[in-house]
């Protein structure tokens, strides 16, 4: 669904991932048509990354590196 979200409203994928100064950069760019591909890929880019953030984070937190360790 974001990224659908991402291809078609690019500075709203920012505000579901808790960026919103990006959004607002990404949207100045995203009102021109030469910007508009530029914001759908960035926006794609940043989505990637929040997830792989996401995943790491996860990821950590089944280790024990996170708040709560396994005895």
């Amino acid at each position: 669904m974001r990224l659908i979200l991402a291809i078609l409203f690019p500075p709203l994928v920012f505000f579901t991932i808790w960026r919103p100064f990006q959004g607002l950069m990404n949207a100045f760019l995203w009102i021109t048509v030469i910007g508009w591909p530029v914001a759908a890929m960035w926006a794609i880019y940043a989505l990637s990354q929040y997830r792989n953030d996401e995943l790491r984070r996860e990821f950590d937190y089944d280790r024990g590196y996170g708040r709560r360790y396994r005895y």
